[in-house]
């Protein structure tokens, strides 16, 4: 069955293109010019992820993120905008967006990482053990992190971090890793996406945030999961 896009942007010649184009990489779409008909779309036709762009009427792509992530944590949002001031990407992320891409941005960059988010939630299978340390426990079944037996509340993303590095405790990963192995595609010229995630994670899963026991930084290399 073909995986559905929702488009949100107010500007039709966009949602044309990138209508046109993710239908010839079998996609269906389906399109909101504004934030109040994307989050009725979104609850009607529960689409497999939303391309959402920043600048909307009634209701602006921030709101519509924040309120899409209040009952749904695992659907991948991209926002999608022109604007370069990097409060407002870093804001996108803190409410729980996957990533950016800023306008102008090219078709096959934009495919590249819509395939890349539906790969990434399909991948979802499988019932591995838990993985225990202290008080936190990775719930791998039900795709969630408990501390000290209370839900951390994660996004996909944030859960995909915290399982991944994981998997090879005291490894250090490069930002450029963790886009390809986590985000899965290739650097693209922005890791801030990076560092905004494993600060969001930090404040879930740390009893203080700035003085870590979970995830690691090495300075000047990348992240680690210490044990």
């Amino acid at each position: 069955m073909a995986k559905t896009v929702l488009i949100v942007d107010d500007e039709k010649n966009i949602v044309d293109i990138l209508s046109f184009n993710l239908k010839k990489d079998g996609f269906e779409t389906i399109a909101a010019y504004d934030g109040e008909s994307a989050l009725s779309l979104f609850s009607s036709s529960h689409p497999d992820i939303v391309l959402l762009d920043v600048m909307l009427p009634r209701i602006d792509g921030f709101e519509v993120c924040r309120r899409i992530r209040e009952n749904d944590r695992i659907t991948p949002i991209i926002m999608l905008t022109a604007r370069e001031e990097e409060t407002d990407k870093v804001l996108g992320l803190d409410l729980g967006a996957d990533d950016y891409i800023t306008k102008p941005f090219s078709i096959r960059e934009l495919q590249a990482r819509v395939k890349a988010n539906i790969r990434r939630t399909d991948a979802h299978t499988g019932e591995p053990p838990d993985n225990k340390t202290e008080g936190l426990v990775i719930d791998r079944e039900r795709y969630d992190v408990l501390i000290n037996g209370q839900s951390a509340a994660l996004t996909q993303r944030e859960y995909e971090l915290v399982s991944f590095l994981s998997a090879s405790p005291g490894k250090v990963f490069s930002r450029e890793e963790l886009l390809h192995d986590v985000w899965q595609y290739e650097y693209y010229g922005d890791l801030r996406a990076v560092d905004v995630a494993m600060r969001r994670l930090r404040e879930k899963i740390e009893e203080d945030a700035s003085q870590p026991k979970y995830i690691m930084t090495k300075r000047g290399v990348g992240y680690y999961f210490n044990v």
